[in-house]
């Protein structure tokens, strides 16, 4: 199965039973079923996405600022831990395998790195309008006419897309002015406004700073 749970057999009263293998390992042909491991030996992107997309992407990632009510209904795109992330930003571009570190906009002190993902597949080759819909639908916050109007706002630079397994939620968050203190942004001019790939080094940072816990990585 996707998920990493294998079949294994049965019992009394047709009661199926499954296996979920937690090895520290990670399957770059299937990244699903090592989930959820990822390699620390992968490049990283530090990705922006604007608060009003944020949390309804990304709701285990939410602000003590926000209230959880509001994010309680049973929406795909909320739900799964696929998700969907659609672009027109320029290079570089993450390839599959690669680390997400998803940044909130909002300034030098409210914006925060919040959570972290993996790269499942970068999509630039739809066939058309529908094509693209379909694709993005379940797993995008935006309704379908929203995905419309992306897909036709630029013939010449027509968008692409990011799927991503979500994967853990910072137990501390770090803004713009920490991540500045820590040379990972350059100043305040240098936010990300596309996929900011980021040194090994400076990943580490990242995780010590936001104080994460790094079972999940594999080395």
């Amino acid at each position: 199965m996707n998920s990493g749970v294998l079949f294994v057999g049965g019992k009394k009263g047709d009661e199926l039973v499954y296996v979920r293998n937690f090895s520290h390992e990670v399957n770059m042909d299937n990244l699903k079923q090592s989930y959820p491991f990822i390699f620390r030996d992968t490049d990283c992107f530090i990705v922006p996405i604007y608060p009003e997309y944020h949390t309804e992407l990304l709701p285990d990632s939410i602000l003590n600022t926000e209230s959880p009510e509001e994010f309680v209904e049973d929406f795909p795109h909320r739900n799964g831990i696929n998700k969907v992330y659609v672009s027109r930003a320029m290079t570089p571009h993450p390839k599959k395998g690669d680390i997400l570190v998803f940044y909130r906009t909002g300034g030098y002190y409210k914006s925060v790195v919040s959570t972290i993902g993996i790269t499942q597949e970068i999509r630039y080759d739809f066939k058309d309008e529908d094509d693209f819909v379909l694709y993005c639908r379940k797993s995008s916050v935006f309704p379908e006419n929203q995905l419309r109007d992306m897909w036709r706002y630029s013939p010449q630079n027509r968008p692409f897309v990011v799927k991503f397994l979500y994967v853990y939620s910072f137990p501390h968050r770090i803004n713009m002015k920490e991540l500045i203190d820590l040379q990972i942004l350059n100043g305040v001019n240098d936010a990300p406004r596309g996929f900011k790939q980021i040194t090994k080094e400076q990943f580490n940072n990242i995780l010590k700073a936001t104080k994460s816990d790094e079972s999940f990585i594999v080395d």
